[in-house]
Parts: C-alpha cells; sequence; structure tokens
C-alpha cells in the first residue's frame, strides 16, 4: 500500500503539467492535482489522459495554498510535493520513507534539487548542504526549502496550519519551516532524495518583489518586531507591496522561540557575507 501522495497546485500551465504527470506516472503513488482556477484547458485535459489522478479544482486561486487542499484529502503519512515544471527521481520516495519510520519526529526531507537538462544544482542546495545549523536527526538541519522539493509528514504539516494565506505566492515555505521547528518538529537536508525542476525560462515580472514582500510580511509574523521595523524601512518597495496584507499578519503574530531566532540569525549572517 502506498504511503506517499503526491499533491500539485498548479493554474493555467497545462502543457507542463501533463509532461509532470506522466513522469509522475511512473511511480506507481497516488496524485492529488489542486487546480488554481485555470482558465485554459487543464482540467479537461488532466481528467482524459490521467483519470487516475485525484483533480480537486478551486473555485479561486488560492496560490501556495491549494497545496493545503491536497494535503488534507491525502490519505498517507507522507506528502511529496511537486510543482507543475517539476518531478521525483524513480527512488526518491522509496528512499524517503524508511527516513521518517526512523526518525518520528522528523516533519520534513528537502531533496536534493537538479535543475534543467542539463541537471545543474539548484543555488539552494549547497546552502542546503552546508546548513550552518550542523547535522540533524537524519542530514543537516535545515530552516528552508524549497516546495517543490520536499517531502512532508502529513500530521506534522496539517497540526501548524499548513502554508499561510497571508503570503499566498512565493516564499511561503520558509514561515512554514519556522512554525514547524517552532512545534519541536526537524527539518533535514538529504543529498540521496533527488528532485528534478525543469522551470521555464526567466521569472515574471514582480515576482522579485512579491518575494521582497513576503520575507517582511513572515517576519512581522513571527520575529523580533525591531527588526521586523527594520526590514521594512530598508525596503520601502517591499513594505508598500506588503501593507495591504498588514493587519492581517499582526493578527496572526507569534513570536519565535529565542532559540529558533538564534538559529535564523546563524544562518543569515553567511548570506549577509558576515
Amino acid at each position: 500500500m502506498a504511503r506517499t501522495t503526491v499533491v500539485i497546485a498548479s493554474r493555467n500551465r497545462a502543457d507542463s503539467l501533463l509532461r509532470t504527470l506522466a513522469r509522475l506516472s511512473e511511480l506507481a503513488v497516488p496524485v492529488i492535482l489542486v487546480d488554481n482556477a485555470s482558465e485554459d484547458d487543464t482540467v479537461s485535459r488532466v481528467r482524459d489522459e490521467f483519470p487516475n489522478v485525484l483533480l480537486l479544482e478551486s473555485a479561486v486561486n488560492r496560490g501556495a495554498v491549494a497545496r493545503n487542499l491536497g494535503v488534507q484529502a491525502a490519505r498517507t503519512p507522507f506528502v511529496a510535493f511537486a510543482d507543475d515544471d517539476s518531478w521525483w527521481a524513480p527512488d526518491a520516495i522509496e528512499r524517503a520513507e524508511p527516513i521518517f519510520d526512523d526518525h518520528p519526529d522528523l516533519a520534513v526531507i528537502v531533496a536534493r534539487t537538479l535543475v534543467g537538462p542539463e541537471e545543474r544544482l539548484d543555488p539552494i542546495t549547497p546552502l542546503l548542504r552546508d546548513s550552518p545549523l550542523g547535522e540533524g536527526v537524519a542530514g543537516p538541519a535545515v530552516l528552508g526549502f524549497l516546495a517543490c522539493s520536499a517531502i512532508v509528514r502529513r500530521q506534522a504539516f496539517l497540526d501548524v496550519g499548513g502554508f499561510s494565506p497571508v503570503l499566498f505566492f512565493r516564499g511561503e515555505e520558509t514561515l512554514l519551516s519556522w512554525d514547524l521547528a517552532a512545534a519541536g518538529w526537524a527539518l533535514c537536508y538529504v543529498d540521496d532524495v533527488v528532485a528534478h525542476h525543469h522551470p521555464a525560462a526567466g521569472r515574471a515580472a514582480g515576482e522579485d518583489v512579491v518575494e521582497r514582500r513576503n520575507v517582511l510580511l513572515a517576519a512581522w509574523m513571527r520575529r523580533p518586531v525591531a527588526g521586523a521595523l527594520a526590514a521594512s524601512l530598508k525596503d520601502p518597495k517591499a513594505f508598500r507591496a506588503a501593507l495591504p496584507r498588514l493587519r492581517q499578519a499582526l493578527r496572526q503574530r507569534r513570536a519565535l522561540p529565542d532559540h529558533l531566532e538564534a538559529q535564523i540569525r546563524a544562518i543569515e549572517r553567511p548570506r549577509r557575507g558576515a
């Protein structure tokens, strides 16, 4: 019996999505697709070509939060996320499941991410592999991941509320990582578990500002107020983008424990060149 479900959220990316589903069909695991109110022919094509995929249709675009619906619908103890342009190596899930079994306090396995046909390392991979947090329960301890290369313990994900609707999309994984760690869960990078990511060239206009906006919103939700204020003043464009969501963010403010804030600072220092 399968113990891992693949969950995908997608919107208006039918061609790329169907290529991903073809790859995932080789894994013989359940797949749940949450369609984010696509306006193309995604729904009809998935129904015709992949009838075994559980298709959940959202009436509105929920962004990253659509993944929460997929996790709720899953009936397996573990969930592997994929994007509509990513998939898992043939042995990734069978490598991950025993690691979860051996470490009941492990919530997230973060995979090695290979990008494009040339299979180059994603830039985040060395940062995870060489984490300043040192060795964790099953590999280097981390406080962040790419959703398309993460496998989660379903119950841990649900217990902390999953991805936040405040952030909607872009960089939403970091806040979830903090919440899992604050709840006592471990997150580890595992080099032997591999995900493939073939993103389209370039980034959509405005994505960088959205990502910076979400960094600020996450700071206001979890980190010391003085630091969140300083970061907001340093990036006024991102702060203006955050303002419409700031009240909602503050309503959900829950300061992280001191030891976790110290870990986040330890991660930030080398990235700032300190």
